[in-house]
């Protein structure tokens, strides 16, 4: 039972679909700690990030959500939805926990953590989950990216003070991409299964969430113990990356006729896109 409320918590991590995601859950964003990128943002209208940001955080940005939501619109997205009345629940659960709990939660913890913090702790949970990339890109034969992960990790654990800072950001050929097992079984031909809307968690399909379940053995916050530190590490490892991305659910769910559909075919097409890459 402790188990299973670890693994709970935790996917969530790695899902950026409850309110953005991613993810989950989980996406990159490398920066420097002595990169004016660390003063705070000026005072933009919510959903708008400043231009230092749009490309450093996880998830997708508002343009390419609506690319990939016309991309599904026009018919390039197909995915099985055999228990469309659960995920559509489970679809409006999670909107009401984005808006009742987690978005004014992390409206008040953006209040109070200058964007300096939240970005440094954005680095160390991205260094930390580094295993879960480096497996899946040798799962995939991605040798050279396997070797830029362990470059990235060493240099940013070293010189970036446990991965605080990210001065392997400084050099273009360091650059990585997200990996996970879901992704892997992908390039490996197996299908998505059929779509799945879990609480809290967000979108997945069948695929994914074996996969999120295999890449759970590789997250080093799994195995903190006791159990309540590895659910309150988890939740605030959640609050911290919504953080960057409170107006991205908004966007997506005003301009859509069907938010569930509009959300569930923009994931399929962004893990799709991840595949191919």
């Amino acid at each position: 039972m402790r188990y299973a409320l670890i693994v709970l918590i935790v996917l969530a991590v790695f899902m950026t679909g409850c309110a953005h995601n991613s993810a989950r859950t989980p996406s990159v964003e490398p920066l420097t700690l002595s990169s004016p990128r660390h003063s705070d943002p000026p005072s933009m209208p919510e959903g708008q990030k400043p231009p230092e940001e749009k490309n450093k955080t996880p998830g997708l940005s508002n343009e390419e959500l609506d690319t990939l939501y016309a991309e599904a619109k026009a018919g390039t997205v197909h995915v099985a939805d055999p228990i469309e009345p659960f995920n559509r629940v489970m679809y409006h659960f999670n909107d009401k926990f984005y808006f009742w709990v987690l978005k004014p939660v992390t409206k008040g913890y953006k209040y109070v953590a200058p964007a300096g913090l939240r970005i440094a702790v954005r680095n160390f949970f991205d260094n930390l989950i580094m295993p879960v990339r480096l497996v899946n890109c040798v799962l995939q034969g991605k040798f050279h990216s396997a070797g830029t992960e362990v470059a990235r990790f060493v240099i940013n654990t070293t010189a970036g003070m446990l991965g605080f800072a990210d001065p392997a950001d400084n050099y273009p050929q360091l650059k990585t991409k997200d990996e996970d097992l879901g992704q892997t079984l992908g390039a490996y031909g197996i299908g998505n299964g059929f779509y799945i809307v879990w609480p809290l968690v967000g979108p997945s399909t069948l695929r994914d969430t074996v996969g999120l379940t295999g890449d759970l053995f590789l997250n080093p916050v799994a195995y903190v113990r006791p159990v309540g530190a590895a659910i309150g590490i988890a939740a605030y490892q959640r609050v911290n990356t919504t953080s960057f991305h409170i107006g991205d659910y908004e966007s997506l769910k005003e301009s859509a006729i069907d938010p569930y559909s509009a959300f569930r075919d923009a994931y399929i097409q962004n893990r799709a896109k991840k595949v191919r890459e």
